[in-house]
């Protein structure tokens, strides 16, 4: 295969009806591990909202269990992105919903999440990958990100990339500052990025994730800003990467990169995930509603809600514990604030490595 024969690929198809299709190609072969960095530097503009930030922090999440709660994030959202059907696609996004919607989230922190999952892969594509991106795939990119908004209920959600990348940035000019919960995720997150390497490379490797911060998101999160000219060595070497890229044999049809989940080596569905609180919650909700359904057995049904949540609790903490999480408190105000994103089943999501598909 030529080097551009898939570039050529994707400008046959519509970016109006074919924009998954699309998106599958930029995310599993042209550009795996750029759309990677890209939406985990995403992670971070998020948490410097601080409304975000701080309900992010109560939930402990990041603290406890980071990389559950990664995995979780990433593959809910490449399920919604790269469903196979749209039963799929529905499911995933009906499951994402019933999470958030535990919460107050402002419309507005929603559309600016979500100009995030739009705006950064672009610009980081533009600047460090391979090829910049043709106009066609962003309008693809950003079809996607769209269908996404509008099953998620967001009022608002622009047109065009053009207006996403100005939301983007005329929210943080307004909401961009500081607050210890958004800084205290914000240095889990490094953590986690660390721990994916022996521990050698781990201190440098989380520390290294500043570089790639713009110095207003540094300060917004309290977080040191690194050396210029440090900055400029990585910016020259993914610069370099993207060269040398450029000039190898394009990735096989027979080699997509799909997500790893590194905290479900033996597969999931997604009626087994999210934290213990999202489980209890869900099983107060069936268990109220079955004893409801029972007028005759008040009583009994009373006991068995009480027990029917006590079971999913000792459930859903050994499903944690399995992916390597420490149970969850389990008081009336932490199951409150608890909220993670969690993942759909796709079968040949299986862990390997976590950093795969450099290319």
């Amino acid at each position: 295969m030529r080097r551009f024969a898939r570039l050529e690929q994707i400008l046959a198809l519509d970016p109006e009806h074919d924009a998954a299709e699309i998106f599958r190609l930029l995310s599993e072969q042209e550009f795996p591990w750029d759309m990677t960095r890209s939406l985990e530097l995403a992670l971070f503009r998020t948490y410097a909202v601080p409304s975000i930030g701080r309900l992010l922090d109560r939930t402990g999440e990041f603290q406890r269990c980071p990389q559950k709660r990664y995995d979780d994030t990433v593959l809910v959202l490449f399920e919604i992105w790269l469903a196979n059907s749209e039963q799929e696609h529905q499911q995933a996004v009906d499951h994402l919903n019933r999470i958030h919607w535990r919460f107050d989230i402002s419309n507005a922190d929603y559309l600016y999440t979500l100009a995030t999952f739009v705006v950064m892969p672009v610009r980081w594509i533009n600047a460090y990958g391979w090829r910049r991106l043709h106009p066609r795939e962003i309008r693809a990119l950003t079809n996607v990100m769209r269908r996404m908004g509008e099953g998620m209920r967001i009022d608002g959600i622009p047109e065009t990339y053009t207006e996403f990348a100005q939301l983007l940035d005329d929210y943080e000019d307004e909401h961009f500052s500081y607050d210890p919960g958004s800084r205290r995720v914000a240095e889990a997150t490094m953590g986690l990025f660390g721990s994916w390497f022996p521990r050698p490379l781990s201190g440098v490797v989380r520390s290294a994730t500043r570089l790639l911060l713009e110095p207003h998101l540094l300060e917004a999160l309290g977080l040191r800003h690194p050396p210029a000219f440090a900055r400029t060595a990585v910016a020259l070497a993914l610069k370099a990467r993207g060269l040398v890229l450029r000039m190898g044999p394009p990735r096989s049809d027979a080699s997509p990169v799909y997500p790893q989940p590194i905290s479900y080596p033996h597969g999931h569905s997604l009626t087994d995930l999210g934290p213990e609180s999202f489980h209890r919650y869900l099983a107060r909700r069936q268990a109220g509603a079955g004893a409801g359904a029972d007028e005759q057995q008040n009583t009994s049904g009373a006991a068995g809600e009480a027990t029917d949540d006590v079971a999913a609790a000792a459930g859903a903490a050994s499903a944690a514990r399995a992916s390597g999480c420490p149970p969850e408190p389990t008081s009336s105000a932490h199951a409150a604030t608890a909220g993670s994103t969690a993942t759909a089943h796709r079968p040949e999501h299986q862990a390997a490595t976590f950093w795969n598909g450099s290319r």
